[in-house]
């Protein structure tokens, strides 16, 4: 079986101290917004319209620029991660895998308003350092999420 793998932007969004997460309808885990990046996207403006589109905030990302640019090259805001995710996973074989853009951003407000469509604002909770030990959050978003409540309140 072939591996398939597709790019995906992940954004850690926080506000006073703490970070946005879901419990995700398909996956029954505490996740940030993030999703497939469209054929027509940049990785940070997928992260900046999955944000938009499941949260209905509006985001500051905390990244760096890349500083190398020519004619022919622009740079583009950086992730914070760079991870390769097992999605679909059977045995010992890893049928679909997400390349993943990772990126931290500040918000506002804690005021959820998702789009028609996504998941409802009550699915949401805002998870401060000590609630990210939670048994119901991966260690991976548990980890991340610390780092990006670092980064954004310094």
């Amino acid at each position: 079986m072939e591996t398939t793998r597709h790019f995906t932007a992940t954004t850690y969004v926080v506000a006073d101290g703490a970070v946005a997460l879901h419990e995700h309808d398909g996956l029954g885990k505490w996740l940030p917004p993030g999703g497939h990046v469209d054929r027509d996207e940049l990785p940070h403006e997928a992260a900046l319209r999955e944000i938009r589109e499941e949260t209905g905030l509006d985001v500051d990302l905390v990244a760096d620029q890349g500083t190398f640019a020519s004619p022919t090259v622009d740079p583009l805001p950086e992730p914070q991660h760079l991870l390769l995710a097992d999605v679909n996973v059977h045995g010992d074989v890893v049928g679909h895998q997400h390349v993943d853009f990772v990126y931290f951003a500040r918000a506002d407000t804690r005021a959820i308003r998702p789009s028609e469509g996504e998941q409802p604002a009550d699915d949401w909770a805002w998870f401060a350092p000590a609630d990210l030990a939670d048994e119901r959050v991966d260690s991976d978003v548990e980890a991340i999420g610390r780092e990006a409540i670092d980064a954004v309140e310094e």
